[in-house]
This record gives structure tokens, sequence and C-alpha cells, in this order.
């Protein structure tokens, strides 16, 4: 049971049932009794520690993440939690997965605990649907919410990410430039971040003389690296041939590096690979991945810089772009 359940069967908004639970006097008696009522009939018991302490803060922010495994993620998450430490807050860390109904769960169990906002680390928590998108919505009328590489345009929403479409389209276009005709597009998500990374590429190929060839935009089923690298063998061995990878996340551009090695391919001399994120992958691999730099931690710290100019009154801007930098390694004979 939660906030959610007693707005619907009231037949108020989620923020007239948070101020009637903080006793906000802006709420008439009907309208109080009736929640009140309505949270009884539910058996609905929000956390009152704060409240009964007659604190404003519980010191605490919620973290959604979407999966703790992936290295990228895994580092905002680490990062975001180093800074909040810094500012005396400690965070509620929740793992959600890319189940929408998981999502939603995770985040109502972060405002049942009172904390004073919440993080969600990942593009994906941005539906493609706009109306699933409704219940993040629907928090930033209770707490702030700050998405990490994701925008929505929307009162008590701060976001920091980097600008993936122009990383990609420079990217994509310095390749053109270094010679290569078949450059293949590999990704696997149509994340917020995903989409303007394929944007990126689909606008700087043609803007660089080249014909967008749709059999070179790849979207791999799995989002394993094994699995990958074996879809990129079968599609090679179907006939695909192409003399350049960018890779969406790092995670492919290894997979790729491992197929151009299965089949005898020399990279970067047949073959250059590109990823994106500049992960711990990137160095653990053989030769080292050239990749863009989206420097997380910088995007971290502006979310929590911002989420502090929120907690203090001050005026605070809801988008945050950070600029992203390619760091170059052995998979590619840039110049």
């Amino acid at each position: 049971m939660n906030i959610y359940d007693v707005s619907n069967k009231a037949g108020v908004s989620i923020a007239t049932v948070s101020r009637v639970l903080n006793g906000n006097p802006n709420v008439s008696e009907k309208t109080r009794k009736k929640v009140l009522a309505v949270m009884e009939e539910l058996g609905y018991t929000p956390n009152a520690f704060a409240r009964g302490l007659g604190l404003n803060t519980m010191k605490t922010i919620g973290i959604l993440c979407l999966d703790s495994s992936d290295p990228f993620l895994a580092n905002a998450v680490f990062h975001l939690e180093q800074n909040l430490k810094s500012h005396n807050y400690d965070t509620l860390l929740c793992c959600t997965g890319y189940d929408l109904e998981t999502k939603q769960k995770y985040l109502n169990l972060l405002l049942s605990k009172r904390v004073d906002a919440i993080i969600l680390v990942g593009s994906s928590f941005l539906e493609p649907i706009q109306k699933d998108n409704a219940y993040l919505l629907a928090a930033a009328d209770i707490v702030p919410l700050v998405i990490i590489n994701g925008y929505i345009n929307h009162p008590n929403i701060y976001c920091s990410l980097c600008d993936d479409y122009q990383a990609i389209y420079d990217l994509t276009t310095r390749i053109v430039e270094s010679g290569r005709k078949r450059i293949l597009y590999l990704f696997h998500s149509k994340s917020y971040c995903g989409l303007l990374r394929l944007n990126g590429y689909k606008d700087a190929i043609p803007a660089n003389g080249l014909e967008l060839d749709e059999n070179l935009i790849f979207q791999c089923t799995s989002s394993s690296l094994i699995g990958t690298k074996d879809e990129l063998i079968k599609a090679y061995n179907d006939g695909l041939r192409f003399d350049a990878v960018i890779a969406a996340e790092d995670i492919h551009a290894v997979s790729a590096i491992k197929f151009a090695r299965t089949l005898g391919i020399s990279i970067p001399d047949e073959l250059i690979i590109t990823g994106f994120n500049n992960s711990i992958l990137s160095t653990c691999c053989e030769p080292e991945l050239t990749t863009v730099d989206n420097h997380i931690e910088t995007v971290c710290l502006s979310a929590i810089n911002t989420l502090m100019r929120v907690f203090e009154g001050k005026e605070a801007q809801n988008k945050t772009m950070i600029s992203n930098d390619l760091v170059i390694r052995e998979t590619t004979d840039f110049q």
C-alpha cells in the first residue's frame, strides 16, 4: 500500500495527499477528512519519524539504479554516494532492473521512507511512451527528482547529462575523415541517450557525404559481451561487411574486438572500433579501446551541486549538459 493507492482511492492528486500528510493548511477540511478516511480504510501508515520529531529532513537521498552490475552505472552510483556523503547525506539504494512495474515499485518504496530526494541513474528510467512517465512526474510533486543521463522538462525534476548526440556526430565525422566508408553502428538499447547517440550517427553519415545504409545500423538482441560477439560473427558470415564499428557502449565495443580476433581481422588496420563511456572495460581489453569519455564523475558532481541549491532554496537549472572527450587508444588509427 502506498501514497498512489491513497491518491487513486480518494480521487485527489498525490500532491494533495502529501499536503495532508505534512499538515499543510492549503487543503480544505472536507478534502483532508476524505484523505484521512481513505488512509484508515486502506491501512496506509506513512513513515512518521521525521514528521513526528518536527524535522524537515531525514538527511537521506534515495538512489534508483537500473543495474548495479553495469560498470558505468555502478561508477555513477559510487560518485553520487561520495558526493552526498561530503554534504552529510546518507543514501538508500534500490536496484530496479528495466521492468516498468518494478521501477514504480521501488520509487514508491523510497517515497514511503520519506527520503529528501530521489536520484535516478540511467536514461532507461525514461519510457518511450510518455504516459508511462507519469509516475515520475507525480513523484516530483512530493520530492525533487534528479535524473542522470536523461531529460524531462518538468517542475522539480533536475537533469545532468552528457551531450550524447554531439559526441557520436563528431566521432562519426572523424571516422569518415580517416578514410573509412562502411561504418557499423552497434547498439542494444533505444533508451533516451541511446536514441540521441543513434541520431548523431544517422545525421553525421549523410552530412559527411556517405549514403546511410540501414544494414549498417546493427541492434544486437543480446546485452551480453559474448552474445553480441556471436551475433556479429553470424552477420559477418551472412555477408555483412564493415571497416569501422561505433559501439554505443563499451561492452559492445569489446564484443566487436572479440569478434575481430575470432575471425583474424586486424585491429586497427582492417577494422577500427570505438566505444562509449570510457568505463573500466576500455582498458581491460586487448587492444585497449578508443572510447568517448562522458565524464560521469563531473555529471554526478553537477547533479549533487544542483540538488544542494534546491535544498537551499536557490535558483537551480533543470538541465545541465556536460561536454565529452574522445580518449584515443589502440583500436583506432587516428592521426
